[in-house]
């Protein structure tokens, strides 16, 4: 008698060897630049549940160009296995051939030729001809949102996430959980989840002054005549990661124990399969999902990762759908007698140059940004370089962000945090408004300048590091390496926190960092309140006007050791 576990291998390795992860059937056509929207959206159905996943979308409505990571280091039991596996090792990986749409859209090899051939990607009037396409072969499809929605862009700042909040509503989403949204602050959060039509989900989200839970933890959906319960987990590292002043009245956390309550409970209502709609990042999911029992899907988010094959965890099934609307998931299910039996599931990449724009959704779009179309639209200056950010450590964006700091607040040192956000834009084009709006949009983008010691500087990056590279995904609780200018540094990502951080020195003298002396030091994203300073979008602009022309060299500054 086959178990259940050794169904789910089987069934997931049928799918890797049928290409039912979407990719196989049109690598080689889309190397010959001959794709089609009907090859793209093409899936055999499958089971009787149909899931639609989109998350980190980062209020990104138009196309973008977005380059993957070209770092992305794995360490403990994470370490050479997704998605901490970059470039020709994923494309090896995952048998994708060079130079193809595949190669282009999952890896950043070849990234400005591969760009210029294939477009750009997402927009979410595509998405939503991607979803009403799902929708019209599997009328009870479930869509789901997995968060950092509502932030990300210059419109969204403006409006205060309005601008996502209706696009959303319009594509019809049926649940969401939470991350960025909450540094709009507690009133507005409160304010838009009251004028939600589906649920605002979050277990691990609890009042803390009665320490009990706060918003909805789950929602049973009735699809096709199978009962599913959708868990929602937020971002657990909130009050770290994000101004805890902005929400005081929340507490988070990954709350293990509570996530295994709350799935025996719904189990204890009867329903036939449960997913958990996550915010906590890949390798914290697939730690909770080798502790927690029952959870048959988990839907990941945050820390951006596209993934073109479901991963395993016991009886869990993983999977992570990119960001900034580069990607939606479709995942069918064969649900019997309370049990997932089996699966197919397809990583859709939202070519922009291939898929039609929904009408409706285009007019909403355009209706949304046209307040703003001048502001949006200004040129700043130009690039010669390419510029991107993501990755763990420095990218192009970073190193002109840290530019900019140090050069308009005339400091020694800049800091500027490691988030995972931010589009790319290539040599050549001019950079826009919005261009640096979608690299610094945040509620607190105050631009301070300090004094700190050369042992607050060591300090700051042991503790960004660990953040990073604990071996424990539990205490993995940021996003990249904090971003330096003026300063060189070493960093053995092997060693314990305080032992990872050496050879600090200031690149413009070499001198090196003293941990007694005082430095002026210049950054952004304080979590602390009153920060004060001009804003960040202010001081890259500035810049930008003086220099005209952005061209980087290659940072050499940072010294990674211990991979």
């Amino acid at each position: 008698m086959i178990t259940r576990r050794e169904f789910i291998q089987a069934a997931m390795a049928t799918t890797a060897i049928y290409g039912a992860s979407g990719f196989g059937n049109w690598a080689r056509l889309a190397a010959q630049q001959r794709l089609t929207q009907d090859q793209l959206l093409q899936f055999d159905d499958f089971g009787n549940v149909t899931l639609i996943h989109i998350t980190d979308i980062h209020a990104q409505l138009k196309p973008i160009w977005f380059r993957e990571p070209e770092i992305n280091l794995g360490v403990g039991a994470a370490k050479g296995h997704v998605p901490h596996v970059t470039g020709t090792d994923f494309q090896k990986m995952f048998g994708i051939a060079p130079g193809s749409a595949e190669a282009y859209a999952l890896t950043y090899t070849d990234f400005d030729a591969l760009a210029r051939t294939y477009g750009k990607m997402g927009g979410m009037d595509r998405v939503a001809t991607v979803v009403k396409s799902i929708r019209a072969a599997r009328p009870d499809a479930l869509l789901l949102d997995g968060g950092d929605t509502w932030h990300g862009s210059m419109t969204s700042l403006l409006t205060k996430g309005q601008d996502m909040v209706n696009v959303m509503n319009a594509l019809g989403t049926e649940a969401m959980t939470s991350h960025w949204e909450w540094t709009f602050g507690t009133e507005r959060v409160k304010e838009i989840v009251e004028g939600l039509p589906f649920p605002f989900l979050g277990a691990n989200i609890f009042d803390a002054e009665w320490d009990e839970p706060a918003f909805e933890p789950y929602k049973i959906f009735e699809k096709g005549g199978v009962r599913i319960a959708v868990i929602g987990q937020a971002f657990p590292y909130m009050p770290i990661a994000n101004p805890k002043w902005m929400f005081p009245e929340y507490s988070f956390g990954i709350r293990e124990e509570r996530m295994q309550e709350v799935v025996d409970e719904v189990r204890a209502e009867g329903v036939d399969l449960v997913v958990c709609l996550s915010h906590n990042g890949f390798d914290v999911d697939k730690k909770m999902a080798s502790r927690v029992n029952g959870i048959d899907v988990i839907l990941t988010g945050h820390t951006h990762d596209a993934v073109p094959e479901p991963v395993l965890v016991g009886e869990t099934i993983l999977i992570a759908s990119g960001s900034n609307g580069k990607f939606v998931s479709r995942v069918d299910l064969d649900v019997r007698d309370g049990r997932m039996m089996g699966f197919r599931h397809k990583l859709i990449p939202i070519f922009s140059d291939v898929i039609t724009p929904d009408a409706d959704m285009a007019a909403l779009i355009d209706a949304e940004r046209a307040p703003f179309k001048a502001q949006l639209e200004e040129k700043i200056g130009t690039t010669e370089s390419l510029l991107y950010r993501r990755g763990n450590f420095n990218g192009t964006w970073d190193d002109l962000i840290c530019d900019a700091i140090r050069s308009e607040r005339d400091a020694q040192i800049a800091m500027s945090p490691g988030v995972r956000w931010g589009t790319s834009i290539l040599p050549g084009e001019a950079i826009t408004r919005e261009d640096i709006l979608n690299v610094t949009s945040m509620t607190y983008g105050q631009c301070y300048r300090t004094e700190m010691t050369g042992e607050t500087i060591k300090l700051i990056l042991e503790d960004v590091a660990d953040n990073i590279f604990n071996t424990d995904p539990y205490y993995q609780q940021g996003g990249d390496m904090v971003r330096v200018g003026g300063l060189a540094y070493a960093v053995d990502v092997s060693k314990p926190i305080g032992e990872r951080i050496s050879a600090m020195a200031l690149v413009d003298t070499g001198e090196e960092i003293d941990a007694a002396k005082s430095y002026t030091v210049a950054g952004w994203a304080s979590v602390n309140e009153g920060t004060e300073g001009p804003q960040i979008w202010d001081v890259i602009e500035s810049h930008i006007k003086k220099i005209g022309t952005v061209r980087l060299e290659p940072n050499t500054s940072v010294t990674v050791t211990g991979i």
